[in-house]
């Protein structure tokens, strides 16, 4: 694996691949875990930045990088291959960012408690139980390799709301790609 993980471009909102589904990863090779090297590098390059998707960097590959203790001299940073959620339970709403939507948040309602499975960067099985903020962080990624944004999750006025910077992301993105 490259020593010096390159960070990517981050889509904004209004680019296309954040609203396309990921494809599974069928075998975890070179190129794979450079990728997540690469998304781990380029989260941590945003301020706050606690997880990243695969389609946010325009890769639409089923590969997410979570890092909810980034700020902690022992970080525990943790890429997952084909994660899926096999469990939820119970509610909780609290406030959500997202690096494809700069400066923007929203309260959202997502499972307390979750089960989540699938492959850690060596390709071994992995099955992961979480609450809290890595709940939070895991479903908010998962949801992206599924062509989910968060604002799909807030009501209609809180979007409404929001209007404006949603436009001027929208036309930002469109300017980057074109």
């Amino acid at each position: 694996m490259d020593n010096n993980p390159t960070p990517l471009r981050i889509r904004l909102y209004g680019d296309p691949v954040l609203r396309q589904k990921a494809l599974p990863v069928l075998e975890i090779t070179k190129p794979e875990r450079q990728l997540a090297e690469d998304m781990l590098a380029t989260m941590y390059a945003v301020p706050n930045g606690v997880g990243l998707a695969a389609p946010q960097v325009g890769v639409l590959k089923r590969v997410i990088v979570v890092d909810i203790d980034r700020n902690k001299p022992e970080r525990t940073p943790l890429a997952l291959f084909n994660p899926e959620l096999e469990h939820v339970e119970g509610e909780v709403v609290g406030e959500e960012g997202c690096l494809s939507f700069p400066d923007m948040t929203a309260e959202v309602k997502r499972a307390a408690n979750i089960i989540v499975s699938g492959q850690d960067i060596e390709g071994a099985e992995i099955r992961l139980e979480a609450d809290g903020l890595l709940a939070r962080v895991l479903q908010h990624e998962i949801d992206h390799l599924n062509g989910v944004l968060f604002i799909d999750h807030i009501g209609p006025l809180k979007r409404r709301a929001l209007w404006w910077k949603l436009r001027r992301l929208r036309r930002r993105a469109q300017e980057l790609s074109g």
